[in-house]
């Protein structure tokens, strides 16, 4: 059985579907949203993007607080180890020098060594911490000048 180029080519679709009428174009008012509708789809979009960006902000907060409380422990774990350091290596020196001297000698001298180490310690961090400032002047005063253009925005 032969098939003509004619049937061929013809569409065998005898099942299908009639087509739908394609839809009338939209009236100029269906085009065209209202001024006011379109004000408010800004407000609700800026608003959702404020409200995206906090959440964003969060999320960044809380990762970067995360690390910043594990490198805090980590620090407090090297100042303890720092301090069984000093106190195994003042024994040593005491052991040591009780070879040399009577054992309540060698643990009064290193003692003292101790006591003039935490006092010059002491009068420095006294000094350096007179000299620092918890007010914040240039937020202050970055606030004020925002303040005097949101106020007089052309002068």
């Amino acid at each position: 059985m032969a098939i003509s180029s004619h049937e061929r080519f013809t569409p065998m679709a005898p099942d299908a579907p009639p087509r739908a009428a394609p839809a009338p174009p939209p009236t100029r008012s269906e085009r065209e949203a209202s001024i006011g509708d379109l004000i408010g789809d800004i407000g609700t979009d800026l608003s959702q993007l404020v409200r995206d960006e906090i959440e964003l902000a969060k999320a960044e907060i809380k990762e970067e607080s995360t690390k910043a409380g594990k490198a805090a422990g980590m620090l407090a774990g090297a100042g303890y180890a720092g301090h069984l350091v000093l106190l195994f290596g003042s024994l040593t020196v005491v052991a040591a020098l009780s070879h040399v001297m009577d054992v309540v000698w060698a643990a009064l001298i290193v003692t003292a060594v101790w006591a003039v180490v935490g006092a010059v310690l002491y009068t420095t961090g006294r000094k350096r911490l007179r000299t620092v400032n918890l007010s914040t002047e240039h937020t202050v005063e970055a606030l004020k000048e925002d303040t005097r253009w949101a106020r007089h925005p052309r002068s």
